[in-house]
């Protein structure tokens, strides 16, 4: 069974065990995310047929919420806080940084599949702005020295 074959069931499935719940389309929408990392394009007409929705308003709905990622995610996923606080101590700096140093935009995967970026509005941690989150990790006061070090670090250990 191909990789897409298996997406297709996968969705198939989700989509099937979970359309008849009252306002069924983001509940499908995340069990598909939290099951694949993303929300294969091929997957809307599969989810607006069963939900009686025009692809449109499937497509409306994912790209509208910046959760939902339509592109398999990297093997690490960093999420950069744009928060107030985070902005206030730098963070567009480090934002420029971190996107040259990856060659990628947010809601992008690097070339080797590495590391995806997403804007995050807060990660709780305001008083070590600006913040970062790798994974469950998260980092405090980051630098553009200290995001190249952990970067490094996690490329060294791939």
């Amino acid at each position: 069974m191909t990789e897409s074959s298996t997406m297709q069931v996968t969705v198939q499935n989700i989509t099937t065990s979970l359309k008849d719940k009252p306002g069924a389309l983001l509940p499908i929408l995340h069990a598909i995310q939290d099951t694949l990392g993303f929300v294969p394009d091929e997957s809307i007409p599969t989810i607006a047929k069963a939900l009686n929705l025009s692809r449109a308003e499937v497509h409306g709905v994912i790209s509208f919420y910046h959760y939902f990622r339509n592109t398999k995610p990297g093997k690490n996923t960093i999420h950069l806080c744009r928060a107030e606080s985070c902005q206030a101590m730098g963070g567009k700096h480090l934002e420029n940084h971190v996107k040259s140093r990856l060659g990628i935009d947010f809601h992008e995967t690097t070339a080797d599949g590495q590391f995806s970026l997403e804007p995050v509005y807060c990660l709780g941690n305001c008083a070590c702005s600006p913040a970062m989150q790798i994974g469950t990790e998260i980092y405090g006061r980051v630098s553009t020295e200290s995001f190249d070090t952990t970067i490094n670090e996690i490329e060294a250990s791939a």
